[in-house]
């Protein structure tokens, strides 16, 4: 491929073995993820995929957050030396009973961004009840719904390509079993809280932003409402799996 045209980069989409060990697919190799290293090599952008919704296997059926556990793993694999992207569901794939809701597609990607992916791909294929490849275009609800997050996510591009704040933020969750992770961007005299809920359940989120001082208000994007905040702390509802991207900005 690289022969053919060196200008390009290769993409490398890896397997549902990424996120999940246990996968028959690998055949003798299932249970080894130690292979993974080895397979990135293959490419100059690794990227992966894993279907929770759809999937029927209780070991991954319902457990979004399964996406950017894999995504974690990837950049672990790769040294952070590549970029890694990561594939989404977005059509009922062979699963007569179950199809993923827009809601839960826009979880799985702000869960895989706010974990370090770089980019995001549709598997937009549907094998039953009929085949169809391009199965959201017949789906009105899912194709607004994905077009609603991919404007939001470019629209934020410049801030989600902007360096991430490390260690810039605490959050406490009201419900243990249900942890929200979040990324702290700064940009253009803004900063960004991309926030999520890890599990399917409700929880109140206490948020301290590091280096924040005085009053202000995080707009929650896309949601027409404001949060006061003052010296970066401030608090949200989250219900299972619930997104909340905040900006904040002093008056």
């Amino acid at each position: 491929m690289q022969a053919a045209d060196p200008t390009r980069p290769v993409l490398l989409n890896l397997g549902q073995g990424v996120a999940w060990d246990n996968l028959i697919g690998r055949g003798d190799r299932t249970k080894k993820p130690e292979d993974y290293p080895q397979y990135t090599k293959g490419g100059d952008i690794i990227s992966y995929d894993i279907y929770p919704v759809v999937e029927t296997n209780g070991e991954i059926k319902g457990k979004l957050w399964k996406v950017p556990f894999g995504v974690e793993r990837l950049i672990k694999w790769v040294e952070g030396q590549k970029p890694t992207w990561n594939a989404l569901e977005c059509t009922r794939i062979g699963n007569l009973d179950v199809k993923p809701t827009p809601a839960q597609v826009k979880t799985e990607a702000w869960m895989a961004l706010i974990h370090g992916s770089r980019g995001i791909l549709y598997f937009c294929h549907q094998f039953k009840p009929e085949f169809n490849e391009a199965a959201p275009l017949a789906d009105p609800e899912m194709s607004a719904g994905m077009a609603k997050i991919n404007q939001q996510i470019m629209e934020l591009a410049p801030v989600l390509n902007s360096a991430t704040v490390g260690e810039g933020s605490t959050i406490a969750s009201s419900n243990k079993v249900v942890p929200v992770d979040a990324m702290i961007k700064q940009q253009g005299g803004a900063t960004y809280v991309f926030a999520v809920a890890m599990r399917d359940g409700a929880t109140k989120a206490d948020f301290g932003i590091k280096g924040l001082t005085g009053k202000a208000q995080a707009e929650v994007l896309g949601e027409g409402r404001k949060i006061d905040v003052a010296d970066g702390k401030f608090s949200d509802e989250f219900k299972g799996y619930e997104v909340h991207l905040y900006k904040i900005v002093k008056p």
